[in-house]
């Protein structure tokens, strides 16, 4: 099917972007802070996730007899990449709101050791997830019962979907928390500072370009998938479940583009194993609270 070598394509693309944000964090010392701790979770989820898509072509079409197990395993390995990967969103935007919320306590709170702990706890969660099919949460004996998520049952797939809506409207309330406070703190610096009122109208716009990004590219590539596993069963034509899954593998392909290339260090950390230099053009402006 055109349709499986282009998700596996996907995934090949997927994995090789994540796993290059993954080997500039490890051997960047300088990258160790929570944030980035965060960046890494995130990408390690989809990098499964990108392995997980290229596991599942091979079960289908290279595996000969085909085996259940193998089904089971790699179906699992998919639940618990994007689950990771949807937890570790979350994650960011929670660290995210917590320093801008708790400014002058964020980083005496928020230790890498705690961090760490938090981020285990979520994988070990993720992990229960993905184990699910293998316990005998499929329908390989009964594909009546069997979502447009072979071999996830169908009520299985529903608590999923609600599960991940739960989750996004989570995340929108934080970013709307995150952009009062931020656009609070430049009103401040600039009654402070005496900015003219298009300075004000600056950071406002960027905290708005940046929340309508993240929001955005997450709920154009999961919400119609996630409503679609609602109404939707193993019946349904199959082109309207790659139609709608596509686009949410595509969404840990612009992980990294949103949540680690846009960032200033990693940037000069790939600028350094490219080029071994730093180019002059580089912004080394800080961070400002329209920075969101």
């Amino acid at each position: 099917s055109p349709w499986d070598i282009a998700l596996c394509a996907t995934g090949t693309a997927v994995a090789g972007e994540n796993a290059l944000v993954l080997a500039v964090l490890f051997y960047t010392p300088s990258l160790r802070a929570p944030m980035f701790l965060l960046i890494g979770s995130l990408a390690l989820a989809d990098l499964l996730a990108g392995l997980g898509l290229v596991a599942n072509f091979a079960v289908r079409y290279l595996l000969r007899p085909p085996s259940e197990a193998a089904e089971l395993a790699a179906a699992g390995l998919l639940l618990a990449a994007f689950s990771a990967s949807v937890c570790s969103l979350l994650a960011i935007t929670v660290d995210r709101y917590l320093s801008l919320y708790n400014a002058l306590t964020y980083h005496s709170e928020r230790t890498l050791g705690f961090t760490c702990a938090m981020v285990l706890l979520m994988w070990l969660l993720c992990l229960g997830v993905g184990l699910l099919p293998l316990l005998g949460w499929n329908c390989l004996r009964d594909q009546s019962a069997c979502s447009i998520l072979r071999p996830v049952t169908k009520d299985n797939a529903a608590v999923l979907a609600v599960t991940f809506l739960l989750l996004f409207a989570l995340m929108m309330q934080l970013y709307l928390q995150i952009c009062k406070i931020a656009f609070r703190h430049a009103q401040q610096i600039a009654v402070q500072h005496q900015f003219i009122a298009t300075a004000q109208a600056t950071s406002t716009r960027k905290g708005l370009s940046t929340l309508s990004l993240i929001l955005g590219t997450f709920a154009l590539c999961w919400i119609p998938f996630a409503i679609y596993s609602l109404v939707a069963d193993s019946s349904y034509p199959a082109v309207y479940t790659y139609s709608l899954a596509l686009p949410a593998t595509c969404n840990s392909l612009i992980n990294p583009i949103i949540y680690a290339f846009r960032n200033p260090d990693i940037q000069k950390s790939l600028w350094l194993a490219c080029c071994g230099c730093i180019p002059s053009t580089f912004s080394s402006r800080p961070r400002t609270s329209s920075d969101v």
